[in-house]
Parts: structure tokens; sequence; C-alpha cells
């Protein structure tokens, strides 16, 4: 498939600048794939679609203040943006502006942090050695400020907006959107009606949200992002395969996890690692029966894992009908909640 297949054109003005009060006041597109049915709805409907039993699989993934602004000797400005830390002095980043910012080039931010870029990546990314007097989460906490994405330019007044009620380990350049749309009292009212939530880890970084370049699909190569499955999710999920019931996936990161972990059969084992996996038409899906997702930009990978779940035609039209009935888009946006055959 090429990339351009799918492109779509979207409104600038369905680009949601601010997230919606209350979070789970955005309105809902559910599609059943086994009726081939489309309701339109709000996401605090979710609970009419959803069964006793049902397992809802959440990232607990928690975002970082990613975004950093330091000077070269010189004083040119530079933006650092964190996106993988290697060890406990290494990250990998995206600098701007980066021809300039060789290996060796030196970054100072504070009197307490510094950096030197100590490698070159093939995709013009970095790998930055940081040099800090004291503890670096604080510093970072002090210094940094969480990188909304360059589709958003309302200044966000509470960057707890950014971040899912169940966030809990922090790792993350990005959110993983499809969470947001969660109240705390939306989700005791689901583990009322008998769903049980599991969670699993995985740190998105921006190279998730990167755009395709290339124009034959299956070449497009996918960068490595950690993440943790643990014994207890995994016998959660696994008991619900035996016994017939549904394994939901809340957001795309999700659903890489789960992939990556199952086996031919669904079931799964507890661990940990990074994974590059790519989903795209032709994919055979092994681990969900649901997907809860957000509206995803054109030619993106993410559009491409929806369609690899509920096929490629219906998706394009389903973004289509989303377009015609004003949805919101992208990470402070509307969802979806889809069931497959």
């Amino acid at each position: 498939m090429n990339t351009k297949d799918f492109y779509y054109d979207l409104p600038q003005e369905l680009i949601a600048q601010t997230p919606l009060e209350p979070r789970d006041s955005s309105k809902m597109l559910v599609y059943d794939a086994i009726n081939d049915s489309v309701e339109h709805q709000h996401f605090y409907d979710i609970l009419d679609y959803l069964k006793s039993g049902d397992v809802l699989v959440v990232n607990n993934t928690r975002v970082i203040p990613a975004r950093l602004y330091g000077r070269k000797p010189t004083g040119a400005v530079v933006e650092v943006l964190l996106l993988r830390r290697i060890n406990y002095t290494d990250w990998e980043v995206i600098l701007k502006p980066g021809k300039r910012l060789q290996v060796g080039a030196e970054i100072i931010f504070s009197p307490q942090l510094s950096a030197t870029v100590i490698e070159r990546l093939e995709d013009g990314g970095r790998i930055i050695r940081f040099a800090f007097e004291g503890v670096f989460e604080d510093i970072l906490n002090n210094l940094g400020s969480v990188p909304l994405p360059p589709y958003i330019r309302e200044k966000l007044s509470n960057t707890e907006r950014y971040q899912t009620v169940y966030s809990k380990i922090e790792g993350s350049a990005a959110a993983p959107t499809a969470g947001l749309h969660f109240t705390p009292e939306l989700i005791e009212k689901i583990k009322q009606k008998g769903v049980i939530f599991a969670e699993v880890l995985l740190h998105v970084g921006l190279s998730t949200f990167r755009p395709v370049k290339v124009e034959d699909v299956t070449t497009h190569k996918m960068h490595t992002e950690y993440y943790e499955v643990s014994q207890e999710t995994a016998d959660v999920i696994n008991l619900a395969r035996r016994e017939g019931r549904r394994v939901i996936a809340v957001g795309t990161t999700t659903v890489r996890v789960l992939e990556s972990v199952a086996d031919n059969d669904g079931y799964l084992k507890e661990a940990r690692g990074d994974t590059d996996i790519f989903i795209y038409p032709g994919y055979r899906y092994k681990a969900i029966d649901c997907l809860i997702t957000n509206f995803h930009l054109p030619e993106s990978t993410l559009i491409m894992l929806v369609s690899a779940f509920v096929g490629f035609d219906k998706t394009m039209s389903l973004y289509k009908t989303a377009v015609e009935n004003k949805y919101r888009f992208f990470s402070f946006g509307d969802s979806m909640f889809l069931v497959k055959k």
C-alpha cells in the first residue's frame, strides 16, 4: 500500500486545540464490525458498550517535562526534546536547530545542568550525555516543560490535562491520548459494572507520531519504545482469553504492547523490553477484540494501525463520517470505540 492512500482532508478548525471539560464529555463514534453499524455517542456512554467480564487494558505511562531550552557556548538557543532514556546520563533526543550540533557540541541549560552531543543517529536524532549536580528528575521538573504536539497552538493552562488520570510511571514524551477521556468517576462506574482493569506500560516516543516519509508503507521503519507487561496483567488477560471474554485496548500504545508480547493464540507472558512493531493492513490481530482510540493524523502509522483492525476502506469511510459530523481530531479530540468481527 502507498502512504498517500491514508490521506484524508481535514478542515483546520476540527483540530482540537484544548481539552473538553469534563474529560468524558467528548463525542464517541462507535463502529461494530460484527453488525457493520455506526452510532454517534459521548464517551460517558461507553458504559453501554462494555460488558461484565471485559478486560480494559490501559497504558499507565506518565509524560515527563521533556522539552528543554539551553544555549550553546556562543549564546545560540537550542531546543532539546527528550525521547528515550538510555542510561543514568544518556538520552536519545531531537535537537532544534540540529544540523549545526554535531558530536562534541555542548549545551548549557543552567549552572546545575549541561549536556554534550556524543552520537548522531541515522534519522537525524542525537544521543546526548547530561552532566548535572543533584537529582536529575528534580532538575528536569524545574527546567523542562510538557511537549504538546506541534498542531496544538493554544497554551495549556493545566498540564495535568495532558496526563491520564491513571498515569503512574514517568517516561513518555507524549501522552497516550485515548486514555485522556477517562475520569475517576467513570472508571469507578465501569468497575462497578464488572469490567476488569489491567495495566501495561509503554513509554511513548515522538517516533510513534512521526510522519511516514516513504512511498511504500511496508518499507517504513519504526523506532523502538520501551514496554512492560507484568505477570499479573498477563494472567488477567490469559484467563479472559480462555473464558471467551473480550480484551479491550485503550489506545494504540496499549495495542502495540499487547501485540508485541502475545503469541499466535493471543496469550501473554510477563515481558519487558523495546518494541518497534509496525501494524498496517494485512496484519492479523492476536490479542485484542475492541479498541478505544482517538482520530489520528493523515498518513500516520496510527491510522494504519486502525485500518488493520477494521479494514482500510471502513476506516477511511469512518474518518469521512467523523469530518462530516464535525468530530474533533487528534490529541485533545474525540474518540472511537471499535469492535472487530
